[in-house]
């Protein structure tokens, strides 16, 4: 559950290597107080040099310890893994993803992002992997070679690389581990439109990789469900699944409420989409939300058949005109959480399984006014960090959600935002 407390009821916290500075904002231009409450945050910066235009994606997930591994880019020169430790909030590199690798590539060339969903395996080790940034106009995408699984110990404060990837010239954006059967699954991605998204076998063992086929939906995020089977969306609807016992790979079809779901679901479009996907923690339901539609979804992982049923649980955000989701995750206990941008706000909404329908937590707003720096000694934006403003009644909010979104055993929410790359923590009650 989140706390929605006023910012003058709360302490203010930082990073111990980060100093805490007053900065002078102005108000959205043409934005009024939201009407709704705010969903208060504490926000910590996540070191600027480890992130040259602030930017890190649905890269965020809890340790065993519920420390965070939260992934950095840096565009044309290496990305990083970041730890965070809540209990004495500060942040340190777990992961340099060039110096692991072993490499010094620059331009596009470079191991730019750490996009990954991350996933943790039952040992505790973090599994995340690299993708390419951007090209400039010079550069051409075959300039980048590939994406390379990572693996990282915590307790051994090591990381395992695997081999590049077998599709040339693309990255890694989906990696989930099943540490039973010594294997990870993986989706790759090209950044074309529409993307090549190869659904990747990964032996832990001996590093081999096995190909299951190029399913061409874009950010796809992979899910094992109870059984060990492994789930892969798929251009236009369908959804692959990959089952370790027989070794195939079945193409399912899908029903939202008993009909097939149309393109306007988000579900189906004969283009690409994102498709944010998490599990519940049995491993029988699995939840979804499109990125361009107000609805979330769960499908029932138990049933038998060539198709996967889904039910519609209602919009996110009550009443939003537009929304733009790019993120979500089940929590231990099995409440769904998203952070997303409704009707140019950023909100948070949550969904607890016997609800009605999800729920309104607010506007994502900021306790900790002076957590970081964002206008030069003249005033004017730094670079990268124009995405806080201030609203009409002097509440800091972030405009850009497009980060990630985990929730710790102890109930706590963290969302990462964009431009500067923030870290907001919604505290348990």
């Amino acid at each position: 559950m989140i706390r929605p407390r006023s910012p003058q009821s709360a302490p203010v916290a930082g990073l111990a290597s980060l100093t805490l500075l007053l900065l002078a904002v102005t108000a959205v231009p043409g934005q009024e107080t939201p009407a709704t409450e705010y969903a208060w945050a504490t926000a910590y910066a996540i070191p600027k040099e480890l992130t040259n235009i602030g930017e890190g994606y649905f890269s965020i997930v809890p340790g065993l310890d519920d420390r965070l591994y939260i992934g950095a880019c840096n565009h044309g020169l290496g990305a990083y893994l970041v730890e965070f430790n809540p209990r004495t909030e500060e942040m340190r590199v777990a992961v340099d993803a060039h110096k692991a690798i072993g490499i010094t590539a620059k331009g596009f060339a470079a191991q730019a992002k750490i996009h990954t969903r991350n996933n943790v395996g039952e040992s505790g080790r973090i599994y995340c992997a690299t993708k390419q940034g951007y090209p400039d106009q010079n550069e051409t995408r075959t300039n980048y070679p590939g994406g390379y699984p990572i693996v990282y110990d915590p307790k051994a404060e090591a990381a395992r690389v695997y081999d590049i990837v077998p599709i040339q010239h693309s990255g890694v954006i989906s990696i989930a581990p099943d540490e039973s059967r010594g294997v990870a699954y993986l989706s790759t991605c090209s950044d074309e439109r529409p993307n090549s998204t190869h659904f990747l076998i990964l032996n832990l063992n001996t590093g081999k990789y096995r190909d299951l086929g190029d399913l061409r939906h874009m950010y796809a995020f992979i899910v094992i469900d109870h059984l060990g089977r492994a789930y892969h969306p798929v251009l236009g609807g369908e959804i692959a699944r990959y089952d370790p016992k027989s070794g195939k790979l079945e193409r399912l079809k899908q029903t939202i409420d008993g009909k097939v779901p149309t393109p306007q679901s988000g579900l189906a479009k004969p283009t690409t989409n994102l498709i944010n996907w998490d599990i519940a923690p049995d491993r029988k339901t699995l939840y979804a939300v499109a990125m361009d539609v107000n609805q979330l979804y769960a499908y029932d992982l138990t049933a038998e058949g060539d198709t996967i049923p889904g039910r519609s649980l209602g919009p996110l955000i009550t009443g939003a005109k537009t929304t733009d989701c790019r993120n979500l995750v089940v929590g231990p206990t099995g409440e769904v959480w998203a952070a997303l941008l409704a009707d140019n706000l950023a909100k948070l909404a949550s969904y607890k399984p016997g609800d009605t329908a999800p729920v309104d937590r607010g506007v994502l707003a900021i306790r900790n006014q002076g957590f970081t720096k964002l206008t030069d000694d003249a005033g004017k934006s730094l670079p990268a960090h124009h995405a806080i403003k201030k609203l009409e009644d002097g509440t800091m909010v972030p405009l850009h959600p497009y980060g990630g979104i985990t929730q710790t055993h102890d109930g706590t929410v963290y969302v990462t935002t964009l431009a500067p790359y923030t870290l907001l923590k919604m505290e348990a009650r």
